[in-house]
């Protein structure tokens, strides 16, 4: 009863002081409370509004949807939001993983290019250390092998990618909940 109490006043805590992301059950209560004080004490990913690890980078947080889950949990990965990313329900992003939705001027490095977001589907898994980039659009149910870089889209549903540049590697069955 006790421990209920006191795990009940973290969610608490972290739902009013955090923001919305910091209240999703889905993380234990203590896993959340570090990331808090990471994110809200020591300012590492301060402006994005769910659990971020302190290894993770976000850019442009605001022009990132999310589903369930909060990319940048795992270590080490790299987000960049300048162009939108849209992630869908349930997706998965392992270890060191980067999504990057902006790309340099071929003929002017100091210029960006302005591009169409990175869209992501429901019930994707993104394996270690795989790179997304700039305009990829993955179906519902995508499994993007580690090491995969993915440079053109895939919006078949029910495949495995992988390899550079990532091709079809094989189809599954679909997505069981």
């Amino acid at each position: 009863m006790i421990k209920k109490i006191i795990i009940d006043s973290i969610y608490f805590f972290l739902r009013v002081f955090g923001g919305k992301g910091f209240s999703n059950r889905l993380y234990g209560p203590f896993v959340l409370l570090k990331f808090f004080f990471w994110q809200k004490i020591l300012r590492i990913n301060s402006e994005t509004k769910w659990p971020v690890h302190f290894t993770s980078r976000i850019k442009a947080p605001s022009k990132i949807t999310k589903g369930t889950r909060n990319p940048g949990m795992a270590i080490g990965c790299y987000i960049d939001g300048r162009n939108g990313i849209v992630i869908g329900e349930n997706v998965w992003i392992g270890p060191r993983v980067s999504l990057i939705s902006k790309n340099h001027n071929k003929n002017d490095y100091t210029k960006y290019i302005n591009q169409k977001s990175i869209v992501i589907g429901d019930d994707c898994w993104i394996g270690a250390n795989a790179i997304i980039l700039p305009e990829v659009n993955l179906g519902n149910h995508v499994i993007v092998a580690a090491g995969a870089v993915v440079t053109k889209s895939f919006t078949q549903n029910n495949i495995v990618i992988g390899g550079n540049p990532a091709k079809i590697i094989s189809h599954t069955v679909e997505y069981s909940k």
